[in-house]
C-alpha cells in the first residue's frame, strides 16, 4: 500500500473580529442623500447635512420629490483574533 497515498486535509477553524475602521489611516466615513423617485443623489461628503441640504434643494426643484435614502459609506476592518 505503499502506492496508495492519499491526501489528507487540514481544516483550522479561526475566530475572526470585523469592526468598523477606526485606525489613523482608516477611509472617512461618507453621508450623500439618494432621491428614492428618480434616483439622482448627492455628492459624497464628510458632513451629513451637505446631503440634506442637497434633499431639500432637489425637493424645491421636483416638488413631486420627497422621498430619499442616506447613502453611508463606513470602513470595516477584519482580522484573525490572536490568542
Amino acid at each position: 500500500m505503499s502506492g496508495d497515498r492519499q491526501p489528507r486535509s487540514v481544516i483550522r477553524f479561526e475566530n475572526w473580529v470585523f469592526v468598523p475602521d477606526q485606525e489613523p489611516d482608516a477611509e472617512p466615513i461618507t453621508y450623500a442623500m439618494q432621491c428614492a423617485v428618480c434616483e439622482e443623489q448627492s455628492a459624497a461628503g464628510l458632513d451629513y447635512t451637505e446631503g440634506q441640504a442637497w434633499a431639500l434643494r432637489h425637493s424645491g426643484r421636483n416638488p413631486s420629490h420627497h422621498t430619499y435614502r442616506e447613502l453611508v459609506t463606513r470602513p470595516w476592518r477584519c482580522w484573525m483574533r490572536g490568542y
